[in-house]
This record gives C-alpha cells, structure tokens and sequence, in this order.
C-alpha cells in the first residue's frame, strides 16, 4: 500500500466528517471531490485544486442558465457538455471537467436552482478540495533519501565504466557488453525525474542542486557514449594507451567522491604533456591508435571540465 493510498484515504475521511458536522447532505460528495483534489507533488496539487475549484463555477454557471432556460431534463444534460467542457478547456481549467461534472449533477439532480443549493456546492468544493490541498501541504516525503541513492547508483555505474575503459586499453582485445551504460542511463533518467518531483514539492526558494546534478550526469553520460568509442578504436597495445589506462583508474575513484577533486584533471594535464615529447607514430596502425587517444583525451577534458562546474557536496 503506497503513501499516496494513506493520503487519499485521510483526506476522504476529513472531508466526510466535516462536511457532516457542518450539516451538509451527501457529504461523502466531499470525500469524492477530495480524493479528486490529491495530487503527487504540493504544486500539481495547488494547480489542480484551482483547476477544479474554478472549472465548477464556470460549469455551475452553464448549467444554471441552461437548466433555467430548457429545465431539468435528461436532454440538457449532452447540450450542457457540448457548451460547458469547451468552455472550461478554453479557460484553461481542463484538469477540473470531473469535478465540474460532480457538483452540476448534484444540482441536476437537485431539480431546482436555488441559493441554497448552489451554497452547498460550493461548499462541498471547499471542504472536498481544501482537505485534499491541506492534506498534501502537511506532509509530503522528503525525496532527498531518494535522491542520495540514487546518486549513489548512478556514480557506481560511472565508476564501472570507467574501469572498463581502463581494462579495454590495456586489452584490447578485451570484448565489453556495455551494459553499465545502459543501466548509467537508466539511473540517470530515473534521478532526473525524482529532482523534477523535488521542486515541484518546494513553493518558497527552490534547491535545484539535484536538478543540475543530474542534468550535468546526463551530459557526461552523451560524452562517455563518445569516448566509448573512441576506445573502442585502441586495437593495438602501446604505451601511451597504458598511460591513459592509469588515467581512468583514477577517475574510476573520484567519480564516487561528492566533491570534484581535481586529480584527474592534473593527471591529464600532465599526460598531454608527456603526449608532446613523445617520438611521432612509425606506422599506419600507430598513428590511428594514437590519434583515438589524442580524441579520447580531449573528451575526457570536457568531461572533467562538466563535473569542475557543476559538482559539489550537497548539505540538507
């Protein structure tokens, strides 16, 4: 049984017992529209309490008009929908026609338009609704749990690639599956979607650490799908891809670290270097080898260059 179940199930019932304190008839209508209210993040609930709120007074005002003209007949009701749901997706309260559709039956099947009447549903809006946007304001779950896993997992699966990059240069032939890619991006894609979830439960100061922290993996994945091919062009085993090899052993242990350290960076600076003074390539083969180092070196520099500016300790 998830959470979202509990919430739904406390707002219906706050609703009911209100709305039957108070005095209002049907009040398990209130607990409908509650459960109608409940949303997944505080914001989605806020705009759909709105959305709903306002979609049944446009409908309460169709409907009277329509009902006073033509009465309170089953043939109304289809030219009601022709004229009222347009109407309300126009006012961009589309997320609101169910709810709109609840409070106007009721009068419907009220048979009379009357002040006291059009009150009740009004209430029932107020009570059904504001419980279901108190309930959720309340209490919402903290992602940041979340959010830290998966992280955690998303750096792992970095840090394997990068040993097989490791292993690959060293190896070449070594056969790599890369399936540590496909599950980066999953992880990735799944990080995205929950810091998305995080700021739409914040209504003050937004913190879009996680936002920018998985944005910037997302990028570094596309750079990673780069330079495994550009390893994937080392067939030969020379020196300079052993070099390279030591290069992503170090990255392999800082791509875990919160903070950007900054060793593989200093690393690559110096392998650059060591690049320059080395003799030129004597054969074909040497020289297509070592140019796919030269490329996968400068990729890698991006990459670096991505996680210097967007990767920090993140302090709740």
């Amino acid at each position: 049984m998830g959470f979202r179940v509990v919430k739904t199930a406390i707002a219906a019932f706050a609703a009911i017992m209100i709305a039957h304190w108070v005095g209002i008839p049907s009040a398990t209508s209130a607990g409908l529209l509650a459960i109608l209210g409940l949303d997944t993040t505080i914001k989605r609930s806020v705009k759909t309490v709105v959305d709903r709120f306002f979609a049944s007074i446009v409908g309460l005002a169709v409907a009277c008009t329509l009902f006073g003209l033509l009465g309170f007949h089953y043939w109304v009701v289809p030219i009601y929908i022709l004229l009222a749901f347009p109407l309300i997706v126009r006012a961009s309260f589309k997320g609101g026609i169910v709810t709109n559709a609840v409070v106007v039956f009721h009068v419907f099947n009220a048979g009379v338009i009357s002040w006291p009447v059009l009150l009740t549903e009004v209430e029932l809006l107020v009570i059904g609704l504001g419980s279901a946007m108190l309930v959720n304001l309340v209490y919402m779950p903290n992602p940041e749990e979340a959010l830290s896993k998966v992280r955690s997992e998303a750096d792992q699966c970095f840090s394997k690639i990068f040993a097989q990059f490791a292993r690959t240069l060293r190896n070449p032939n070594y056969l790599w599956d890369g399936k540590e890619l496909i599950e980066a991006d999953k992880k990735v894609a799944q990080g995205l979607v929950l810091a998305h979830r995080s700021l739409e439960n914040q209504l003050m100061k937004a913190d879009e650490f996680w936002s920018v922290y998985f944005y910037m993996r997302k990028q570094q994945l596309e750079s990673i799908q780069t330079m495994a091919q550009l390893v994937s062009q080392v067939y030969e085993q020379i020196s300079q891809a052993e070099l390279t090899a030591e290069l992503f052993d170090q990255l392999e242990r800082d791509v875990r670290q919160e903070h950007y350290t900054g060793k593989a960076a200093a690393m690559l600076h110096e392998l650059e270097e060591k690049f320059k003074e080395m003799k030129l390539p004597e054969t074909r083969e040497e020289f297509e080898v070592r140019a796919a180092i030269l490329q996968l070196c400068r990729e890698l520099k991006g990459y670096l260059e991505m996680s210097r500016r967007s990767k920090a300790p993140h302090h709740v």
